[in-house]
């Protein structure tokens, strides 16, 4: 489990180097953790590195150290891109720039710790956000870290961060927010891309998904095609190039399907073991897809039912994150473990982040964005077509709202919004306004992007997670090969009308991968899903979960609506309709509060 801790404090202050020196001595007299850097005013540490998975480059003069998985930009073939290391002349180039020599010429997993010309602490995360990068001040002391587990040792009981609610409604009103703050007050995350001045708490970002998004580019859909397909060859093959053996969750949807081509035996030294997970119900079971598809390819598949004894106590008992974390995709990650270690694979691979990659988006937004980026030109109609077979609409329906949106965009319409009918009216009605914790970008995107691709780029700046809160040292490492930081470049720059060419969701991708996959998955139109298992996995626990959201912080504090919750969880017929993945979201949150307000 790679993990990294930084202390940056200022050298003239004694009272904060004093601080900084106690902490650091318990990290250097710990057997599990490596010194990276020991300077005056900034150490680090580091845990869990591998040669060629996540390594540690320290900096020629003691002046930085940046550590994870590094590869070199390099044209995108079906090969897989080169992994990197750094020498004398890249550290010197990376220090010179102040980081941003490694947004232009690398791309990969990684955080870098610099000091530039004037003395200052640096801490740089990399655009994909793969590795956590948080940070909080104590006495004088710049904690940076991956892992909060770790920042807690430093801390005592009293001195443990407390909720922040303002942070926590908002996430609770619009999803992941993909701001600086978190929901534990003086703990915030360095955003993806950025580079933040530890002293002075000045930061830039180096890379934005909104102005890449700014940049589209004028392919045709041949050259899209190819270029999509070499993109995510290359990435893909790059990943698997760092690992021996490695596990493939293979659901048989589209994404996952194109991640297994990928990695066919002949194009890639690893040993790839693909999983599938099914359950009963009308769309949780994949098998057929996910067995055509591994022998299309030749890889080994194993079949393993989803875990319907899942016990809610366990929520109760994960590691404790700075955000509250959703634990319904999590709900068979003892079983990942138990195969890891059964097939001695160090990685999972997932297809995660494709739908907003690849544009499943089935609305008819594309219309808009080709009004917006070409005009009333011959390729309109053609376009307005595609995207009312997308978002299921008339085509005149879709023009019409196409050039509502290029005359009077309605920017409010931009705003995520969580519509839980469980969320009291009220406590919802005093807070819908709330903007002020939303990614610093977004302002900005929304009156430059189109409707259609400013929503792609929304779903695109959050990053996944890379730790495993249940399992955490057991578990595999997750991959994200989708969300490589080249690939995701090319689909932030291809229009979605490109993207969605013929009027389907994943079309371009499709298309690409057309000659590789099997024709029922490249032409698949429904999606796998687990609701039905989900349900079941709440009617199993359906007491625990009432007594925790009927007594819990949520009711005490008016945010849930407790007459709601007592008639939907009471077993009684009722009228009032809720996803049992919203309740578990719900849960989510309450098994975190349990861990930070008792």
């Amino acid at each position: 489990m790679f993990r990294y801790v930084a202390l940056a404090w200022k050298e003239s202050s004694p009272e904060a180097a004093a601080v900084a020196q106690r902490f650091s001595l318990g990290w250097q007299q710990n057997a599990d953790w490596n010194a990276a850097l020991l300077r005056p005013g900034l150490h680090v540490f580091a845990t869990g590195t591998r040669p060629g998975i996540n390594e540690v480059w320290p900096l020629q003069g003691g002046l930085g150290v940046v550590f994870g998985k590094l590869f070199r930009r390099a044209e995108l073939d079906s090969t897989a891109a080169p992994s990197a290391s750094i020498n004398c002349t890249d550290a010197a180039s990376i220090l010179e720039s102040s980081g941003r020599v490694l947004v232009d010429r690398y791309w990969g997993r990684y955080v870098a710790l610099l000091r530039n010309a004037a003395g200052d602490n640096l801490v740089m995360r990399d655009p994909s956000g793969t590795l956590p990068c948080f940070r909080f001040r104590y006495q004088g002391v710049s904690i940076v870290f991956s892992w909060l587990e770790d920042a807690l040792q430093m801390l005592g009981p009293s001195e443990r961060p407390t909720v922040n609610w303002n942070v926590l409604t908002a996430q609770m009103l619009r999803g992941p927010l993909g701001g600086r703050e978190t929901a534990l007050a003086g703990i915030s995350q360095v955003l993806p891309g950025e580079i933040l001045d530890l002293d002075t708490d000045r930061s830039v970002l180096l890379w934005s998904a909104v102005d890449i998004a700014r940049t589209p580019t004028r392919y045709d859909i041949a050259e899209a095609s190819h270029l999509l397909g070499q993109a995510v060859r290359s990435c893909t093959r790059a990943w698997a190039s760092c690992y021996d053996s490695l596990l493939l969750r293979l659901s048989g949807g589209v994404d996952s399907s194109i991640l297994l081509c990928c990695l066919a035996p002949g194009s890639t030294p690893a040993d790839v073991i693909c999983v599938n997970y099914h359950s009963p119900g009308a769309d949780s079971d994949e098998r057929p897809y996910a067995l055509m598809a591994a022998s299309r390819v030749g890889r080994d598949l194993l079949l393993s039912e989803r875990n319907l004894g899942f016990r809610i106590e366990r929520v109760l008992q994960i590691a404790r994150m700075p955000n509250p974390v959703t634990y319904v995709g999590g709900m068979n990650t003892a079983t990942d473990a138990r195969l890891a270690s059964a097939h001695a694979a160090s990685a999972m691979f997932t297809g995660a982040g494709g739908d907003a990659l690849f544009y499943e988006l089935p609305r008819w937004w594309p219309a808009a964005d080709y009004l917006h980026d070409n005009g009333l030109d011959a390729g309109l109609p053609a376009a307005a077509l595609d995207a009312a077979r997308l978002g299921k609409l008339s085509v005149w329906r879709t023009l019409a709202l196409a050039v509502r949106e290029r005359m009077r965009p309605d920017l409010s319409a931009r705003l995520p919004r969580m519509q839980h009918p469980l969320l009291d009216r009220d406590w919802i009605s005093a807070h819908a306004d709330d903007q002020r914790y939303m990614h610093p970008a977004l302002p900005e995107g929304a009156l430059l992007l189109p409707i259609g691709k400013y929503m792609q780029t929304v779903a695109l700046m959050h990053p996944v997670g890379y730790y495993d809160p249940f399992e955490q040292a057991l578990a595999p490492e997750l991959v994200y090969p989708l969300l490589s930081q080249p690939l995701v470049e090319l689909c932030l720059r291809l229009p979605t009308y490109v993207l969605a060419h013929g009027g389907r969701g994943r079309a371009l991708a499709r298309t690409a991968f057309a000659a590789d996959l099997p024709p029922q998955i490249a032409n698949r139109r429904s999606k796998g899903g687990m609701e039905e298992h989900i349900k079941a996995v709440l009617d199993t626990n359906i007491d625990l979960v009432r007594d925790l959201l009927l007594e819990g912080e949520l009711s005490r504090r008016g945010i849930l609506d407790r007459r709601k919750v007592d008639e939907l969880l009471s077993g009684r017929p009722t009228t009032l309709t809720c996803s049992p993945s919203q309740i578990h979201g719900l849960v989510a949150v309450e098994a975190w509060l349990s861990r930070w307000t008792q």
